[in-house]
């Protein structure tokens, strides 16, 4: 099957395993931190749309990448960044995707009432939200479809989950 989606957005955790000066790092461009109304700092990469929370556990978490290649790129500039505050990190850390967004288009009408009358883990109230949401047994993964055939994806962990979920969601919906 080819693809019929594209990735929007990947959630990613890093963990950089030494204490993170926030209050140095704040003094960069493109950051925003009140601990007093959240713990982490903000740090934007807008010219790649990446954006980094940043905790002075060392934590990170990711979001705005397309791609695992966008967010090693992103923690380039982010390591670059601190190597300026004098933050040098010199363990080994790794990339662990939480979530991956995707949206798509099924390219045919679908009639949601009918799908939510004969697909089991179905909600859809129209008068609240004009989606059907559709969770897959067994799985993280959530999709909502549209009476248009576009389709968003979240849940998944990698793109093979993804490709998987959508025969699954083909075939349960060319049952009905």
């Amino acid at each position: 099957m080819a693809k019929i989606y594209k990735v929007q957005n990947i959630v990613a955790s890093i963990s950089l395993k030494t204490q993170i000066p926030l209050n140095k790092l704040k003094k960069l461009q493109n950051t925003q931190y009140n601990p007093d109304q959240f713990p982490g700092l903000v740090l934007r990469l807008p010219d790649i749309h990446v954006t980094f929370l940043v905790f002075g556990s060392g934590k990170l978490v990711c979001t705005g990448g397309r791609s695992k290649e966008d967010i090693i790129n992103a923690m380039g500039r982010l390591l670059k960044e601190l190597r300026k505050i004098n933050v040098n990190i010199r363990t080994k850390w790794k990339i662990e995707i939480q979530n991956i967004v995707a949206s798509g288009d099924l390219n045919r009408p679908l009639d949601l009432n009918k799908i939510a009358y004969a697909v089991d883990e179905t909600e859809y109230n129209p008068e609240q939200f004009p989606g059907l949401v559709y969770k897959l047994s067994n799985s993280k993964i959530t999709f909502l479809l549209f009476g248009t055939g576009k389709i968003v994806c979240t849940g998944a962990k990698n793109i093979a989950e993804i490709d998987d979920a959508i025969k699954i969601l083909v075939s349960a919906i060319n049952k009905k």
